[in-house]
C-alpha cells in the first residue's frame, strides 16, 4: 500500500475512535510501523495526532457541559507525572509493540463486554481509587506512547462508573493531558522526531475525522454500533502487533 493513502486511512480511524472519546493513537502506531522505520518518529507522530483529535473532542465536551472537572481531577493529577516518566523509558521496538498489543487486546475485550452486558446502575469511586486508576493507566500511556484513554475507558465502563458519555469525555481529556506529558517526556529524553511534510497531511485528515466523530459522541446518538466496531478494531490491531513482533506472523 502506498503512503499516499495514509491521510484517508487516518481520517477513518480518527472518526471511529473519536466517536467513543479516543484519539486513535494505537492504530496510528500500528499503521505507521508499516511505512516508517524510525521507531521514535512513529511514536512522536502518533502522539501529535492524538493531541489533535482529542483537543477537538475535549472542546466539544466542555461546550456541551459533559466534562465535569470535579469528577475527573483525581484521574488527571496522578496520571500526568507518571505518563511523563513512562515516556522517558527507552524500550526496544519489540518490547514496546508487545506491551502495546497485549494492552490493546485486553482493552478491546473489555469494550466488547461492556457493550453486550446489561446496563447496571452507575457507581461512584473514592478519590484514592481514582488516583490509583489514573496513575497506573498514566504510566502505561507513557510507556506505550498513546494517551491511555483506550485503557481507562473500558475499565470504567465495565465497572459502571457513570454513563458512557461521561466516561468518553474523561477519556478525551485524559488522552489530551497525558499525550502532552508524553511529548514533553520524549523531548527531554531526546527522542522526539517527526517528518514535517507528512505530519501536516495527517493532521488535516485526523482533524476532519475527529471533528465528525466528536460531534456524534457529544450528541444523543446511539453509539453502540460504532463502539462495537471500534472494539473489534482495537482487538485486531493488538493481535496483529503481538503476532508480528512476538512471533513474526503477519495478518
Amino acid at each position: 500500500m502506498s503512503i499516499d493513502y495514509l491521510p484517508f486511512i487516518f481520517f477513518i480511524i480518527a472518526l471511529f475512535y473519536s466517536s467513543v472519546g479516543f484519539g486513535g493513537g494505537s492504530s496510528y502506531l500500528a499503521i505507521l510501523s508499516l511505512f516508517i522505520t524510525d521507531f521514535f518518529q512513529i511514536r512522536s507522530t502518533a502522539l501529535i495526532l492524538n493531541i489533535c483529535v482529542v483537543t477537538i473532542g475535549t472542546l466539544i465536551f466542555v461546550r456541551n457541559k459533559v466534562f465535569d472537572f470535579k469528577l475527573f481531577w483525581p484521574f488527571l493529577i496522578s496520571s500526568i507525572p507518571l505518563a511523563y516518566l513512562g515516556a522517558q523509558l527507552k524500550l526496544s521496538q519489540t518490547s514496546f509493540f508487545l506491551i502495546l498489543g497485549t494492552a490493546l487486546i485486553l482493552s478491546g475485550v473489555f469494550m466488547l463486554i461492556r457493550y453486550i452486558k446489561v446496563k447496571l446502575k452507575s457507581q461512584e469511586f473514592s478519590v484514592s481509587k481514582k488516583l490509583a486508576l489514573g496513575g497506573s493507566v498514566g504510566l502505561l500511556a507513557g510507556v506505550s506512547g498513546i494517551g491511555g484513554g483506550i485503557f481507562l475507558s473500558p475499565v470504567l465502563n465495565l465497572l459502571n462508573w457513570k454513563d458512557p458519555r461521561t466516561v468518553a469525555s474523561l477519556a478525551s481529556v485524559f488522552i489530551l493531558v497525558n499525550s502532552i506529558a508524553g511529548l514533553i517526556g520524549l523531548t527531554v529524553a531526546g527522542t522526539f522526531e517527526f517528518d514535517t511534510e507528512l505530519i501536516w497531511k495527517l493532521i488535516l485528515a485526523v482533524v476532519l475525522g475527529g471533528s465528525i466523530g466528536s460531534y456524534l459522541s457529544s450528541k444523543k446518538f446511539n453509539l453502540r454500533f460504532l463502539g462495537g466496531l471500534t472494539a473489534l478494531l482495537v482487538i485486531y490491531v493488538g493481535l496483529r502487533l503481538v503476532l508480528l513482533h512476538g512471533f513474526n506472523i503477519k495478518i
